[in-house]
């Protein structure tokens, strides 16, 4: 690595949040970036990537303890599991054994936590909407506040602060990501277009009608390094979103509407199941589209796709607490989906 002012260690690289992180350093100056994943990257100038089990102790401490540049920590990993308390035990050793080994060997100035709105309980049913940063708790199980409270407690009385930052559904570039929306709708469109059928909304009937919003990786990543390099931000939380609502019956015909198909009525289906057999058909787009060599499972969300479409309550949170702290960038949430759709063509990953 060459002596710059910040190394930027990015925890989860292959992911939507960590991918455009990386790519958004890269146009900073002044940042050298470390990726780190358990499938590795091809490494750039100015980016290495580090490959490692980050449930393994012993292996983060030799591989993550070489890195003795390393000055902030940008951590989106996750590991899923069968259920939310299964989901605390994996999810908090891997912060706490890349946070303990980085500080022990390397000048670390800030560690950048990315959570979401499981902090406020979205995923358990209907919540206090619009949410804020400083909403009361909830019972536990909930990995991502035990992760915060992990950061509180280290950073006390040493030379590194935190921040926690928390998007709604983070839009993006990825493969091979179980929490991908945009290739949900892109997959899901392109084999409704191949079939000569409608765009019809699967999620439940009262989730057409509530009220959400998105975060564009983008402005993720922007919000990550100022949060990461403010001293204003430090040891804060801050809801971060593309500052504008909609409802996906409103959504719905502007997605159709960018793939050339006519939307018909809603009619509440499981895509993971539904979608179950399709390979062999995505296979064959591949073929005759002349489309990137990407296997079925790489381009399927499908679970995360009905877990999103079965909001049928308001899923929104207030960002002015990042507005207020100096971050006022913004995105038009019908722009980005369709700037989205275009970037998987241009990668040919979608006809």
């Amino acid at each position: 690595m060459s002596s710059r002012t910040n190394v930027a260690l990015v925890i989860g690289a292959n992911g939507v949040i960590g991918g455009n992180l990386i790519d958004h350093l890269r146009t900073l100056d002044g940042w050298d970036v470390v990726g780190v994943s358990r499938r590795g990257g091809t490494d750039a100038p100015g980016l290495r990537h580090v490959s490692v089990d980050l449930l393994d102790r012993e292996a983060t401490r030799a591989a993550l303890g070489e890195l003795r540049e390393v000055t902030h920590v940008f951590y989106a990993a996750y590991q899923d599991r069968p259920s939310w308390a299964e989901l605390v035990g994996p999810n908090l050793a891997m912060l706490v054994n890349t946070v303990e080994t980085v500080e022990s060997v390397a000048p670390l100035r800030h560690v950048n936590l990315m959570q979401g709105y499981k902090v406020y309980g979205a995923h358990l049913g209907p919540f206090k909407t619009p949410a804020k940063e400083d909403d009361p708790g909830h019972l536990p199980p909930e990995f991502n506040v035990d992760q915060q409270n992990f950061l509180e407690q280290s950073s006390r009385d040493k030379g590194w602060t935190w921040s926690a930052l928390r998007p709604s559904v983070v839009c993006g570039y990825a493969l091979g990501n179980p929490m991908n929306l945009v290739m949900v709708l892109a997959v899901y469109a392109s084999m409704c277009a191949e079939l000569g059928l409608p765009l019809r909304f699967p999620g439940k009937p009262g989730a057409y009608d509530t009220l959400l919003e998105m975060t564009d990786a983008t402005l993720l990543s922007k919000a990550a390094v100022w949060a990461s390099t403010n001293e204003q931000c430090a040891n804060q939380a801050f809801n971060i979103t593309n500052g504008d609502l909609f409802r996906w019956r409103h959504m719905w015909p502007v997605i159709a509407d960018h793939f050339g198909l006519a939307v018909a009525e809603p009619l509440p289906m499981s895509l993971a199941d539904t979608m179950a057999d399709k390979g062999p058909l995505w296979k064959d787009m591949v073929q005759r589209h002349g489309l990137a060599d990407t296997s079925f499972e790489q381009v399927s969300s499908w679970p995360f796709g009905d877990a999103v479409f079965s909001w049928d309550y308001d899923f929104i949170a207030d960002s002015s607490k990042a507005r207020r702290f100096g971050f006022t960038e913004f995105v038009d949430s019908e722009a980005m989906f369709r700037s989205a759709f275009d970037d998987l063509r241009e990668r040919r990953i979608i006809p």
